[in-house]
């Protein structure tokens, strides 16, 4: 039997979680359709989920259509939690985005099929909500080809949309309506198929259109687009049929090699760390061993596999299948089991906001880090950052629905009760120019047995070399600077995360291993990795301090529908909020406009835009880069020992030595 591991993605409210159910439903897993609104369907597990009628973590099911075995992966439609999409994008042989046929294509529906685009994931596209009011064919379809991609292909008609007998029908060798429509896309993307078209000199026959639509669509260059509704089950049986037919199966051997990645890490009844793992080649049995860093390997105690509904223990999971892995203490997101493989980059832009959590009661600040530390291990872009100087933990943040998951879940999991502080920009900084400092052992109040010399100039991405002699520095030593100044560059001089910098190493010196007449080793008179991790941080500051740091916030480009006459209602408070507007394109009563806007702005925007607009405005951003402070530059509190502070940073480590 042959496995599609499929993601369903859409914006939210689009309906997939629903869509899910029906899958469910159709391929008879489920006897009786769960609802979103009822907090009963098979994904949506979490309190929070349920009584908001939102997917917060992404969650696996499986069916059987024909002889394909199909695990679907339901993902998070809401923006704050891409993430959660991101982490599924790496493991799926294919996709179905859900499209709205009241709403159309919504913001986050963009970002979407432009990311699937991207990484080349077969995407079929589905209308959902046919039998809603205000549901359209002619306009959907519009809608996909003008703001998703031309590259489409409808596959049959819509009869009395917006109606409850709304139904799908697909089209078949007889309907010009699809040859001609389905050549000419199909022709766009491959010179063969026009050639044989063209010599044809008439339609090709609806075999060969079939076949090569699905060869394009496992290529992912076409998206084919079919209509339905999750609630009356009409369209989902073409759906089925079409990813039976239309989107590839997983490959690889499972003699080959072991190879696999963990998408999703979550806590047991007991606390204990379970894996969900894709895999790609090989086998992996129970009590396999697997290192995934440093140099103890953790044994494999259980697997459960994905099996027509539900997770069953297995001996074994093979390439092309999902497992679930208990045993695994150690395990992360993103840990490669076996070969690691190419690609695992961030698809979406790191989090842009941040926020500090506080205990109502002082009392649980210690559990509250445990209890975020377990919640930074199912979502490594959390981003904990400690400060012991004010007893304050801050988290990294897509948006603000997160807050409210991070406290429901803190709440009924963990019975710890908080606060937040005002979310703020996470802003960088970049060296400006080039910058170096020296310290010498025993010269110029250095403590340390350690000299160190560092250089730091502009760079792309973070980089660490050496132009010291090869050999001239044992290898511990040169671990232990590079290790530190990395740590260092996480606090700039402005308090920011440093980038695009690179750090090279000019000079150093240190004291071999020596020891009193007939004594033992005393580090008083030797030098040890722990003097140049001390002395690192003062030595990069300092140049640092000589580069200079420019301090750069994440800037957004968004797509802004809005009525024509409100344009000139909405340009003053854009200017307001510091975005530079750029094309403004009009279509009829509506216009389209284009610009750029800083990140910390996006929010207040969205909760302007309906009175701006009348509730017709749609508002789609996502980062772009980041762009130097225009204005103040706020600077970020401190949590290490302030090497930018000398005597401070000495006397904080003679106190952590006592």
């Amino acid at each position: 039997m042959h496995t599609v591991n499929l993601g369903i993605l859409a914006h939210i409210d689009a309906g997939k979680t629903s869509l899910t159910e029906r899958l469910l439903h159709a391929a008879g897993v489920i006897d009786e359709i769960g609802s979103v609104d009822d907090g009963s369907t098979q994904t949506d597990s979490l309190a929070l989920e349920r009584q908001r009628g939102i997917t917060i973590k992404s969650a696996v099911v499986s069916f059987v259509v024909d002889d394909i075995a199909v695990n679907l992966i339901d993902t998070p439609g809401h923006p704050d939690f891409i993430a959660e999409v991101e982490r599924v994008l790496g493991v799926l042989d294919g996709a179905v985005l859900v499209v709205s046929a009241v709403e159309g294509v919504q913001a986050q529906t963009r970002i979407l099929l432009r990311t699937l685009r991207r990484l080349g994931i077969p995407t079929l596209i589905f209308a959902n909500k046919i039998d809603r009011r205000g549901a359209t064919y002619d306009q959907v379809l519009q809608g996909i080809s003008t703001k998703l991609t031309p590259a489409t292909v409808p596959m049959g008609r819509l009869r009395d949309p917006g109606t409850p007998g709304a139904d799908f029908t697909l089209f078949d060798g007889a309907d010009a309506e699809f040859t001609t429509r389905a050549t000419e896309v199909l022709a766009d993307h491959d010179d063969g198929f026009l050639t044989e078209w063209l010599d044809a000199g008439t339609a090709l026959p609806h075999p060969r259109i079939r076949r090569e639509l699905a060869a394009q669509t496992k290529r992912a260059l076409v998206h084919p687009v079919y209509f339905g509704s999750a609630a009356t089950g009409a369209g989902v049986g073409p759906l089925i049929a079409g990813i039976r037919e239309l989107l590839p199966t997983a490959d690889g051997d499972a003699n080959g090699p072991l190879s696999g990645t963990v998408f999703k890490v979550e806590r047991g009844p007991a606390g204990e760390k379970i894996a969900y793992a894709r895999m790609f080649s090989g086998t992996l049995h129970t009590r396999d061993r697997l290192r995934f860093r440093g140099d103890d390997a953790e044994k494999v105690t259980a697997i459960d596999v994905f099996d027509r509904g539900a997770a069953v223990h297995r001996a074994s999971v093979a390439a092309g299948e999902i497992g679930v892995l208990r045993g695994l203490a150690g395990v992360q997101i993103g840990d490669a089991i076996g070969e690691s493989r190419p690609g695992t980059t961030h698809r979406f832009a790191p989090p842009t906001l941040e926020t500090v959590v506080f205990p109502r009661r002082r009392a649980d600040l210690g559990a509250l880090h445990l209890a975020l530390t377990q919640l930074a291990e199912q979502d490594p872009l959390i981003d904990l950052r400690q400060d012991d100087v004010r007893q304050e933990i801050s988290v990294s943040l897509y948006g603000e629905v997160q807050k409210e998951v991070i406290q429901s879940t803190l709440a009924e999991e963990h019975g710890i009760d908080v606060g937040f502080r005002e979310t703020t920009t996470i802003c960088i900084e970049r060296p400006t120019g080039t910058g170096a400092s020296v310290e010498m052992i025993g010269k110029g109040g250095n403590p340390f047995l350690a000299g160190i010399g560092l250089r730091v100039q502009p760079h792309s991405g973070v980089d660490f070399r050496l132009e010291i002699e090869l050999g001239s520095l044992p290898s511990a030593f040169v671990k232990a600077v590079e290790e530190s100044a990395r740590e260092t560059l996480l606090q700039g001089i402005h308090g920011w995360r440093v980038t695009d910098c690179l750090v090279t190493m000019t000079y150093s010196h240190y004291l071999a291993r020596q020891s009193h007449a007939h004594g033992t080793f005393d580090k008083s008179m030797s030098s040890t990795a722990g003097d140049f991790r001390n002395l690192t941080p003062l030595v990069l500051m300092s140049a640092l301090q000589e580069s200079g740091t420019e301090v750069s916030e994440p800037l957004h480009r968004f797509h802004l529908e809005l009525p024509a006459d409100a344009l000139g209602t909405v340009l003053p408070v854009l200017a307001r909020l510091r975005a530079a507007p750029g094309t403004t394109t009009m279509r009829g009563s509506s216009c389209l406009l284009e610009g750029e806007i800083p990140a910390a702005r996006v929010y207040e925007l969205q909760q302007q835009l309906p009175g701006l607009t009348r509730g017709e405005g749609v508002l789609d951003s996502a980062f772009d880069r980041y762009e130097p402070v225009r204005g103040a530059i706020q600077a970020r509190p401190r949590t290490d020992r302030n090497p930018l502070d000398r005597k401070e940073y000495l006397l904080r480590l003679r106190v952590a030595g006592r």
